[in-house]
C-alpha cells in the first residue's frame, strides 16, 4: 500500500517528484510532516487546479540563464559582503572610509581579538569540501564501493538514523556508527568497510579555507583560547586528525554534536559549552562563535547570549551565479571549486581573472583530457599546440600531462591563405578580398596587406580608390590574370614554412594540431601543406567547436569531421546539438570562446626566408594584453586548483563537452549582458590582416 501510494503521488510526475525530495530528504522534525503536507499540496495543484508546470523539473528548461553581475568581479562583491558581516556594532572604528585598511582577514582578526575565547563551526568555515553540496562526497564513496545509487541510499539511512535515535533517546544526533549499521542492514555492505572507506575520502578531499586558516593562525599567535564547535556525525577523534592535518592546531576543545547528544542546531550543545567554561565566564572572559549557518551558528548562539560573527556560506553566496544544468558529479566539483576560491574572501580577483577561472578553467581542463585521450587512444606521437589559442592550452595541457611530447608552433590564418593560395584560392579571395569590402579600405592598402603591392601599377583604377563591391570583381580579375606572380610572392614563404614544420615534425609519424576553431581550416590546411612539402606524417585537427548551425557556412567541414580527420570536443552537427544550435556566431559567440584563449602576445604574420635561417614575422600586440593575462592566470589557477583535489580520482577529468559548455551556456542570460562587458575590455581584431607594425625573430 505505502508503494502504491508513493507511486501515485510522487512518480507519476517527475517535476513534483523533484520538488517533494527537495524538502523531504535529510528533513526531521516539523520539516519531515511539512514535506508530507507539500507533497498533497502539490498533486492538488497539479491534478485539481491544472498546474501544469509543477510536473517539469527546473532542468528541462533547455538553458539556463543567469544574471552575472557586470559591474564588479564576483570575489570582490563577497569581500564586500563579508566586510558587511563586521559592520555590525563595535567593530566599525576598524573601517576607514570604504574598504579595510589592513585587509579583509586582518579586519576580523582585528574584531575577533576583541574577545577571549573564539568558537569557530568546522566544515564550511574552517574545513571546505572540493563540492558545492556536503553529499556530492558520496557519489565517489559509492563508485569506491561500486554500489548503485549510493549517494541517495545513504542520505536516507542516515535521515532513517536520526528518527530512530530520536524514537529511542529524544535526540536526532547519531554516529557514523549508527549510520553504518543501518547501511549494513539495508544494503549488506560491511559497516567496518563502509565506515572505513568514508572516513578515508573525508581525509583525502577535506581542505583548509585559505581565509579562515589566516585568521586561526593569526588568533593563536596572539594566545587566543580557541574551541570548534559542530554539528556532525564523524567521530570526534577523526575530526581532530581533519583539523591537524590541514594545520589547525592549537584547538583547546572540539565539541561534536554525536558525543554529547546535544546540537547547535536546537542550541543545547552552546549550553554544554557554556557549562564547560562557567569558570572562565565568571572571571568576565569574553566568547564569540563565527559560523557560516545563519540558525546554528547566529541565532541560537545568541539565543544562549554568545556573540557570533557570520561568515557568509560561500556555496550558498555563490550559487546564484553558477551553472547547475551539469552532471551531477563534474558540475559539483565545478560549483564547488569556483565558490570556494572565489567567494572565501582571502583575495580580490579582476573580471579578467574570473572569466577566466569560471568560464574557462572547466572547458580548458576537460578539453586538454579530450586531446589526451584522443592521443592515447590513436598513438599520437606529437601534439602541436597552433598559436595563439594553443598557448594557454599548452601550458595547462604540461601541467596535467608533463611527460608528454607537445610543441606550440607558429600558425595564422593569414599565414596559412597566403601558403595555400594554389590549393585554396577561393579562400584567399574570400577572406583578404571580400571580407574588406565597403569597409572604407583602400585597394593599395588591401594589396599591400596580402604582400602583393607590385600589382598596383596594373590596376585599372586608382590605388587610392576604396575597395567597393562594385569594384571587387576587376580587383580580382587583376590577380588573377597575374596568378604566377602572385604564387611567385609567397613561393619563398612556403619554403621557409616548409623548413619549420619539417623540424617541429622530425621523426613524427603521427600528430595533431590542437586549435579553437570553427571551421578546422587551420588544421586542414597543414594537413594538405604538409602533403606538399613531402613531410610524411599522418595529421588530424582537434577543435573544441566546429561551425554552428547558425553560421553561414555550416556544413564546411562536415566531410573531415565524419571521416576523422577533425575532430571536435564541444559540439559539431553530431555531438551535442543543442549547444550547436544555441551558438551563434552573429551574436559574438565565437568571439567569447576565443577570447577565453586569448594570448598576451604578437600576432603572427607569416614564415619568411633568410640567408641567416627562417625569419618568423609577428604583427600587433593585442589591445589589452595585461587583460589577456588575467584570463590565463584564472585559467591557469583553476586548473591548479582540480589538480590538487582530484589528482586521485582520474575519472573526475572526463569532463564531457556539454559540461564544458554549461558555464558560457549560463552566461548568456540577459542577452549576453556579462559576455559583451568582458569583451567591451578587448578591442579584438578577427580580420585576415598581414600589415602594419611587424616584428621579426630568426630560427
Amino acid at each position: 500500500m505505502r508503494i502504491r501510494l508513493y507511486h501515485v503521488l510522487v512518480n507519476r510526475q517527475s517535476g513534483i517528484r523533484e520538488r517533494y525530495h527537495r524538502m523531504h530528504d535529510g528533513a526531521v522534525g516539523a520539516r519531515r510532516i511539512f514535506s508530507w503536507v507539500y507533497l498533497f499540496w502539490l498533486n492538488l495543484c497539479y491534478y485539481v487546479f491544472f498546474c501544469r508546470f509543477l510536473g517539469h523539473t527546473k532542468g528541462t528548461v533547455l538553458y539556463e540563464e543567469k544574471r552575472i553581475p557586470c559591474v564588479l568581479s564576483e570575489s570582490e562583491m563577497a569581500c564586500m559582503r563579508y566586510e558587511n558581516s563586521l559592520l555590525r556594532g563595535d567593530h566599525i572604528k576598524f573601517r576607514k572610509g570604504n574598504v579595510f585598511s589592513d585587509g579583509l582577514e586582518q579586519s576580523y582578526v582585528n574584531y575577533l581579538l576583541q574577545y577571549d575565547v573564539v568558537s569557530f563551526d568546522l566544515f564550511d568555515t574552517l574545513i571546505f569540501r572540493p563540492f558545492s553540496a556536503p553529499e556530492d562526497l558520496f557519489f565517489l564513496i559509492g563508485e569506491k564501493l561500486d554500489f548503485l545509487d549510493f549517494k541517495r541510499i545513504r542520505m536516507e539511512m542516515e535521515a532513517r538514523a536520526r528518527r530512530e535515535k530520536f524514537q529511542r533517546d529524544g535526540s536526532y544526533e547519531v554516529t557514523l556508527s549508527d549510520i553504518w549499521h543501518l547501511m549494513e542492514r539495508e544494503t549488506g555492505i560491511d559497516a567496518k568497510i563502509g565506515e572505513r572507506q568514508e572516513c578515508e575520502m573525508e581525509k583525502s578531499l577535506c581542505y583548509a579555507n585559505p581565509f579562515m586558516y589566516k585568521v586561526f593562525q593569526e588568533l593563536c599567535k596572539r594566545g587566543k583560547m580557541i574551541l570548534v564547535i559542530t554539528d556532525m556525525y564523524l567521530p570526534q577523534a577523526f575530526l581532530k586528525t581533519i583539523l591537524t592535518e590541514n594545520g589547525y592546531e592549537g584547538v583547546a576543545r572540539i565539541y561534536v554534536s554525536n558525543v554529547y547528544g546535544k546540537s547547535k542546531w536546537n542550541g543545547s550543545l552552546y549550553q554544554r559549552v557554556l557549562t564547560d567554561l562557567q569558570d572562565e565566564l565568571q572571571r568576565k572572559v569574553k566568547l564569540i562563535h563565527v559560523g557560516d549557518h545563519q540558525h546554528s551558528d547566529v541565532k541560537m548562539a545568541g539565543k544562549y547570549k554568545i556573540k557570533s560573527l557570520y561568515y557568509p556560506n560561500v556555496d550558498a553566496e555563490a550559487s546564484l551565479y553558477r551553472a547547475r544544468d551539469m552532471s551531477p558529479i563534474i558540475g559539483g566539483a565545478y560549483r564547488g571549486i569556483v565558490s570556494h576560491y572565489l567567494y572565501s574572501g582571502e583575495c580580490c580577483h579582476s573580471m579578467e581573472y574570473e572569466y577566466g577561472f569560471i568560464y574557462g578553467g572547466l572547458f580548458v581542463v576537460g578539453y586538454c583530457t579530450f586531446i589526451h585521450n584522443y592521443v592515447r587512444d590513436n598513438n599520437i606521437d606529437k601534439i602541436l599546440f597552433l598559436s595563439r589559442d594553443g598557448d594557454i592550452l599548452r601550458q595547462v595541457y604540461a601541467m596535467l600531462y608533463p611527460d608528454e611530447e607537445t610543441k606550440y608552433v607558429y600558425w595564422s590564418r593569414a599565414a596559412a591563405l597566403k601558403l595555400t593560395v594554389d590549393e585554396n584560392r577561393y579562400d584567399f579571395f574570400r577572406r583578404f578580398l571580400y571580407h574588406k569590402v565597403n569597409q572604407g579600405q583602400s585597394i593599395a592598402e588591401t594589396l599591400r596587406q596580402m604582400e602583393l603591392g607590385g600589382l598596383l601599377s596594373k590596376l585599372p583604377m586608382e590605388e587610392t580608390d576604396v575597395l567597393t563591391s562594385e569594384n571587387v570583381e576587376a580587383v580580382k580579375k587583376i590577380l588573377l590574370d597575374n596568378w604566377l606572380e602572385v604564387c611567385a610572392q609567397y613561393r619563398g614563404q612556403s619554403e621557409a614554412a616548409a623548413g619549420y614544420y619539417a623540424q617541429a615534425l622530425s621523426e613524427c609519424q603521427k600528430a595533431v594540431a590542437v586549435d579553437i576553431g570553427w571551421a578546422g581550416s587551420g588544421a586542414m590546411a597543414l594537413r594538405s601543406l604538409l602533403k606538399r612539402w613531402r613531410i610524411p606524417c599522418e595529421f588530424v585537427g582537434i577543435l573544441a567547436g566546429t561551425n554552428s548551425v547558425n553560421s553561414a557556412e555550416p556544413d564546411t567541414s562536415e566531410a573531415q569531421l565524419q571521416s576523422g580527420k577533425l575532430i571536435s570536443y564541444l559540439f559539431s552537427q553530431s555531438l551535442n546539438r543543442d549547444v550547436l544550435k544555441k551558438h551563434d556566431p552573429t551574436a559574438d559567440d565565437n568571439v567569447y570562446w576565443e577570447l577565453l584563449l586569448s594570448s598576451p602576445t604578437r600576432q603572427f604574420l607569416g614564415f619568411y626566408p633568410s640567408a641567416r635561417g627562417i625569419v618568423l614575422r609577428f604583427g600587433k600586440m593585442p589591445a589589452n594584453p595585461e587583460g589577456c593575462r588575467e584570463i590565463q592566470r584564472g585559467i591557469l589557477d583553476f586548473a591548479r586548483e582540480y589538480y590538487k583535489h582530484f589528482a586521485d580520482y582520474p575519472y573526475m577529468f572526463a569532463i564531457n563537452g556539454r559540461d564544458a559548455c554549461a558555464p558560457m551556456l549560463a552566461a548568456c542570460g540577459q542577452n549576453r549582458k556579462y559576455l559583451k562587458t568582458i569583451a567591451e575590455k578587448f578591442s579584438l581584431d578577427i580580420s585576415v590582416s598581414c600589415g602594419g607594425e611587424s616584428v621579426d625573430i630568426i630560427i
